[in-house]
């Protein structure tokens, strides 16, 4: 059974699995605390859960959450596993296939063509991401209406979280251009490696690669060779890694499924949905049809390669972590040669945030319309480019679009304190957020590779996975 297919079983069935802990932590809790109106449930399952995080006893709840939150926490454990093994492996793959990719250019000029066309790319998708989201939060007004009484209710229980997005916010927006700029270049390449800083990684790799382009063949042979040797050992361990993955996307969407309050879901039903169908437009609408006039690519092609990657991407709430997966997937699967995956990749999980944006978006005028604000253009406009800014170097973490949205709301004026009403459903929108931002990472990955003449025919990429399968110990098996 192909990859994708054993993770999306393993997606479902943590689907079932995560509710069926919710709702047996929720039946044990109303049980225990013996209330009959929702208000005070909705209260006593509130202390539970925070117990439950914590780990906590709680003396309220009965044996059935007691197992809940040692499923749970169980299944978190074993994510969390996981996610260490891919971020252990994340700046290796980007540092070593990078220096390996420019050296192998020979050519400085079509490096800076290749990086003008990554930024253009990844800049214009994010201004039309956010673009569509404003222009579908408009037209579905999933703000307007909206009670004044239930907006505070789910505000009273997400406020010590929005204080801290707002706190981070701010001491991102006291930084000043410049001191963006500079973050890029590293002081310290090991220390920029230990704290998983992908831009300086980045830029140390283009530096490394291109000095040994400069240095007679004889000395950087070595070197490079290296480098590439150490390219297939750690794409060895990204293929030992996914062997894991179907138990471990399980275990992701099982903690994540079990902490999500149903109530909050059913309450910003129309917000929740408004930012899926904007994603959805991005996803089966905007990438194909660049896909199709860029490339001419088949289009059962892409998402069948790219598929790992972004079912990881969903489950994980990371486009970073799941970099290893999305550099494998492209380069094994949709045939994008290293000296374009390596460098695009790369930038794509820091810079490009489509998903991200178009959340903003929505998000801001659900807010504006909660608090009665009318947007004129101007407003709008503001949005458009204040998160396309706020993209440029933004970490790949989960929850991190949450203190993007601070800056934007700040720039066209709108109360903070409407962020502590959409928290509750950050984490599912987060997760279908990211699986967007990596699809748009491979859509540009391929358009640049399709121009730059580095991408392989599917014909090729078949033969090269025929070759794999029926010679696997000589060319190393394919997990895909």
């Amino acid at each position: 059974m192909a990859l994708h297919w054993r993770i999306l079983i393993g997606m479902a069935l943590g689907v079932v699995v995560g509710l069926a802990i919710n709702a047996f932590w929720t039946a044990d809790t109303w049980r225990s605390l013996g209330v009959g109106d929702v208000p005070s449930y909705l209260a006593g399952r509130e202390t539970a859960r925070e117990a439950a995080a914590e780990g906590a006893p709680n003396a309220e709840a009965g044996f059935g959450a007691g197992a809940a939150r040692f499923a749970r926490n169980t299944n978190t454990f074993v994510g969390d596993v996981f996610m260490r093994g891919l971020r252990f492996i994340a700046v290796p793959i980007v540092l070593f296939s990078l220096i390996v990719g420019v050296s192998s250019l020979n050519d400085t000029a079509k490096l800076g063509r290749i990086g003008g066309k990554t930024i253009g790319l990844y800049l214009t998708t994010t201004a039309l991401a956010i673009t569509i989201g404003l222009v579908l939060a408009n037209v579905v007004g999933p703000g307007r209406g909206f009670s004044e009484e239930k907006g505070a209710e789910l505000a009273a229980r997400e406020q010590t979280h929005a204080d801290t997005s707002i706190g981070a916010a701010n001491l991102q927006r006291d930084r000043s251009t410049w001191d963006v700029l500079l973050d890029v270049v590293p002081t310290n390449p090991f220390g920029s490696m230990a704290e998983g800083n992908t831009l300086q990684v980045v830029v140390a790799a283009l530096l490394v690669g291109v000095a040994l382009t400069m240095i007679p063949k004889e000395k950087a042979a070595p070197i490079i060779a290296f480098c590439d040797g150490m390219t297939d050992v750690v794409i060895k361990i990204v293929e030992l890694v996914l062997l894991i993955a179907p138990f471990a996307v399980f275990a992701l969407i099982v903690s994540k499924i079990a902490d999500l309050g149903m109530d909050i879901l059913v309450a910003l039903a129309w917000y929740v949905l408004t930012v899926i169908a904007g994603l959805a437009v991005m996803m089966f609408g905007v990438y194909p049809a660049a896909l199709k006039v860029l490339t001419g690519m088949r289009l059962g092609r892409f998402y069948r390669a790219i598929s790992p990657a972004q079912l990881l991407a969903f489950s994980s709430s990371s486009s970073g972590a799941t970099l290893p997966v999305t550099m494998e997937c492209c380069e094994q699967r949709l045939g994008i040669k290293e000296e374009v995956s390596s460098f695009v990749l790369p930038i794509g999980a820091t810079v490009n945030m489509d998903g991200t944006a178009l959340y903003q978006g929505v998000a801001a005028v659900f807010i504006a319309q909660f608090y009665g604000i009318d947007l004129s253009l101007g407003d709008q406009l503001t949005i458009v480019l204040t998160a396309t800014l706020a993209s440029i170097g933004t970490a790949a973490v989960p929850g991190v679009g949450i203190v993007m949205l601070v800056i934007v709301l700040e720039a066209v004026g709108i109360p903070l304190g409407g962020i502590a009403v959409i928290l509750g459903v950050d984490r599912i929108l987060d997760m279908c957020r990211t699986s967007c931002n990596v699809t748009g990472d491979c859509m540009v990955a391929t358009v640049v590779a399709h121009t730059e003449g580095a991408l392989l025919p599917e014909g090729e990429v078949e033969a090269v996975r025929r070759t794999l399968d029926e010679h696997p110990h000589e060319a190393g098996e394919s997990q895909y």
